[in-house]
């Protein structure tokens, strides 16, 4: 059966005494040694309607359950940011995006939100997108199913205090890939597709702004889902010149939900 939100908080309370994150979201999947990747039996509970996924419109094609990038047909790409850091960052970096006319998609980590707790509405009042990356950022392709629940969970609420929903996308913490546990768990919570990518942009090893630009726009194609971070100074230098790079080739920044439409 599906935690209630305090036990949901209690396992994220377990995992963090237990597990140590990275600190980028850039680590390889890796099996749990040891647990089940068989989800909890039983039926979910739903979440109350307030909480629920803004998903596909009634009528589409439902996303299958992980994507890493969109449609190769169209001029568009999403820029994806991990939601952590100094918030005045973030900030300018926001700003900087909005003079370059993109609109992207944060994965806000839970703990951040409840110390930034206007960053939330500050992300979406730029025109952007909020999404789920766990509560507290570990590792959570190693997490038993009610561990990754919590996780999961307890950000999705935080989000929903904030916003009103849960919003619509869910990335997992320190692996690039959802594994099915990973999968059913988000599924459980209101998430039923997770978002991966296919360019690393390793802005988070700080390799410097000039870096992160050829590292981006080396990769880059239409419909590609880009991993970017804020937190990092070079990230916000690279951010003016990876959107001159796109507009050069025809691309537009867009959020998911666009990207994915």
């Amino acid at each position: 059966m599906p935690l209630d939100r305090r036990s949901a908080l209690s396992a994220a309370a377990a995992v963090a005494a237990g597990l140590v994150g990275l600190s980028g979201c850039d680590s390889p999947s890796r099996p749990s040694a040891g647990r089940s990747a068989t989800p909890e039996a039983g039926p979910a509970s739903p979440l109350p309607a307030h909480t629920k996924s803004t998903g596909p419109a009634p009528g589409r094609t439902p996303l299958p359950p992980e994507v890493d990038a969109g449609p190769r047909d169209r001029p568009n790409v999403a820029l994806t940011f991990h939601g952590q850091g100094d918030a005045a960052l973030a900030r300018q970096l926001l700003t900087e995006l909005e003079r370059g006319g993109a609109r992207v998609t944060v994965f806000a980590v839970g703990t951040w939100l409840a110390g930034q707790p206007a960053m939330a509405r500050r992300v979406l009042d730029g025109g952007h997108e909020l999404g789920n990356h766990t509560e507290n950022h570990l590792d959570i392709s190693r997490m038993t199913p009610a561990e990754a629940f919590g996780e999961i969970n307890a950000c999705a609420q935080r989000i929903s205090k904030l916003t009103g929903t849960i919003g619509t996308w869910f990335r997992p913490s320190q692996t690039q890939h959802a594994n099915t546990l990973i999968r059913a768990q988000a599924s459980r919570v209101g998430y039923p597709t997770c978002v991966s990518y296919d360019v690393d942009s390793l802005d988070y090893t700080d390799p410097g702004s000039p870096s992160v630009v050829r590292t981006t726009l080396s990769r880059v194609r239409p419909g590609s889902i880009v991993s970017l971070h804020f937190g990092h100074r070079g990230t916000l230098a690279a951010v003016g010149p990876i959107l001159d790079g796109l507009r050069q080739r025809g691309l537009h920044a867009v959020t998911l939900k666009e990207l994915m439409a």
